[in-house]
């Protein structure tokens, strides 16, 4: 991979973060470590940019009792957590 050189600035906390991880082993270099969180955020970017060409051609999000009926059908609390079934 070609790699190019740039500056730029960062909160204290998040360089030591890492530098922590390459200190721990997680992480070749601060350069890899930065390029990873890059790599990770361009990732979620195009999963959201997917996500909203997907709402667009469906009718767009759920609406509440959509979403209410999607987790009952699926057994979803609440809290996101699936209720046991009954034996």
């Amino acid at each position: 991979m070609n790699s190019e050189k740039i500056a730029v600035s960062l909160p204290r906390t998040l360089v030591e973060q890492a530098r922590n991880a390459v200190r721990e082993g997680r992480a070749e270099s601060v350069s890899a470590y930065v390029a990873a969180a890059l790599e990770e955020k361009t990732k979620l970017d195009e999963l959201e940019d997917l996500l909203q060409e997907m709402l667009a051609e469906t009718g767009g999000p759920l609406s509440a009792n959509e979403r209410a009926a999607a987790d009952t059908a699926l057994g979803i609390t609440n809290r996101g957590i699936r209720k046991k079934k009954k034996r």
